[in-house]
């Protein structure tokens, strides 16, 4: 247990929990002595077996896949999502609808199937992993700013909602973390940029950060694991930027 906060005897739910971010959190929780479910559109399984989870093959894109999720969870972590970098007036429709779905509906659907069995045993804990992009704005990435802005208001609607039934719900906003999504961005920014990889990083993605470095996905998830323990029910409606100083500049 790397804090010392144990969640023994509490289910956590993690979508997107097949890599990156999403994977260390379900580690994260596990090692702290939660049950987790880990919800993946591909990879739920392999994970699962990592932390003696249980598996949810789910495409969040698809509201009818929420329903079959389990809604009785003392911990939520929205994390799934993608990114696509484009100019305004090339960006796909579609694509734009899709991440919607997955970043903002997705997320709502499912505070809204937990958050019944939370208020009923007086605790919960939920977590949505936002983004320095739902905090501030950045050119290319029109559907991924708007979706991290509304999750970022969901997460303090759902903070109000819940204070009276002990439910946290809180956004941890991590600049640019290392994981296969930010990997795969590097080369799409330096094909809309017109820069080497190696220029991308340290010109465009960290130019705005103090700290001149990618975030470890753990460092993300050790902060989820954080705001899951019974001294954190006081800190709920925050954004908890791990940006290394972005949005202090």
């Amino acid at each position: 247990m790397r804090s010392g906060i144990s969640l023994d005897g509490r289910v956590a739910l993690v979508t997107g929990a097949g890599s990156g971010i999403g994977r260390a959190c379900a580690r994260a929780l596990a090692e702290a002595g939660a049950k987790v479910h880990a919800v993946d559109v591909d990879r739920a399984a392999a994970v699962a077996g990592e932390i003696g989870g249980w598996a949810q093959v789910a495409d969040l894109a698809d509201p009818a896949a929420i329903d079959g999720l389990p809604a009785e969870v003392d911990i939520l972590v929205n994390n799934a999502g993608f990114q696509h970098v484009a100019p305004l007036p090339e960006f796909p429709p579609e694509v734009f609808t899709r991440m919607q779905q997955v970043m903002v509906t997705a997320p709502f659907l499912l505070i809204r199937r937990v958050l019944p069995a939370m208020a009923a045993k007086g605790w919960g804990r939920i977590v949505n992993i936002s983004s320095v992009h739902g905090l501030r704005a950045s050119p290319f990435k029109a559907a991924y700013v708007a979706a991290k802005h509304a999750l970022e208001g969901l997460s303090k609607v759902a903070a109000l909602e819940g204070a009276p039934h002990g439910v946290t719900s809180n956004c941890v906003s991590p600049g640019y973390v290392d994981t296969p999504l930010v990997r795969d961005q590097i080369a799409a920014q330096a094909a809309a940029h017109r820069l080497g990889e190696d220029e991308v990083l340290e010109r465009v993605l960290l130019d705005r950060a103090a700290v001149k470095q990618l975030i470890a996905p753990e460092s993300v998830a050790e902060v989820v694991h954080w705001l899951c323990g019974d001294h954190a029910g006081q800190l709920t409606g925050a954004s908890l930027p791990i940006d290394g100083g972005w949005t202090a500049a």
